[in-house]
This record gives structure tokens, sequence and C-alpha cells, in this order.
């Protein structure tokens, strides 16, 4: 393995990013679940801290692959956030989202939703930087 190879494991493995949330009325829409915008909101700051958390530059979101809703999320539900980083480029990371939901009554939890974000590194002048500058690729 070579020494790039050995910090991004390091630095993958102490990014994951855990959020816990409540899913309270005024996160919910018309069906009395969690408003998908609020959702997708959510998915996109924990990939955002995952990723910082790896290379602490400056970051953008330049896509998503499909986000998948795999079920909707009740008013009154836990839900945690999980973000991993699963793979580093030269200027780039992608992060893996899921998101679990669980009764605040029962035991037991269930993926609910999952996605995968892309960022960028950028300088002050908004251009593409390497993601570990002391690291070539």
């Amino acid at each position: 393995m070579t020494p790039r190879e050995q910090e991004i494991q390091r630095r993958t493995e102490l990014s994951v990013t855990r959020i816990t949330k409540a899913v309270f009325p005024s996160t919910t829409n018309h069906h009395n679940t969690l408003f998908g915008g609020t959702a997708l909101a959510w998915l996109d700051e924990v990939s955002f801290i995952a990723a910082t958390r790896v290379c602490r530059l400056p970051l953008v979101t330049v896509s998503t692959d499909p986000i998948n809703f795999n079920h909707p999320i009740a008013a009154g539900s836990i839900v945690e956030l999980v973000g991993r980083v699963v793979k580093v480029g030269n200027t780039s990371l992608k992060v893996e989202v899921q998101v679990y939901v669980e009764s605040m009554s029962s035991d037991g939890r269930e993926l609910a939703i999952q996605g995968l974000f892309s960022f960028v590194a950028i300088d002050d002048d908004k251009r593409p930087v390497p993601v570990l500058p002391g690291f070539a690729q």
C-alpha cells in the first residue's frame, strides 16, 4: 500500500459522520412524513462534513447519484444519518449517506434512504485543487 493509500484509509476511517435527528411536524409534508427536500438537505450536510473531515479544504457539492427513498419516514420517528467517504480521487471525493429510521416507542431500525454525493475541493478562485496536496496521485 502506498503512503497516499495509507493516508486515505486513515482519514476515511476518521471521517465517518453520524447525526441523529427527530422528525418533528415542522419537517414533514402533507402526508405527515419527512419532506424530501429536508431529507436531501440533511444528506448533503452529513456528506459535506464527512468529506471535509478527509481533506480539510473548501468543498462544493458537484453531483449526486440517484437518491433512493426506500420508504416514508413518519413524523415522530428518530433518524440517524451516517456518512462515509467511499472514494478519494485527485480533486474529488464521493460520500455515501445512509439514513436509518427507528420508532420512538419500539426497538429496531431500518434503512430508509441512501445516496451518493460527489464533492470537489476548490481554491479561493473556485478552481479544483488536490484533495490531499502532500500526497501525489
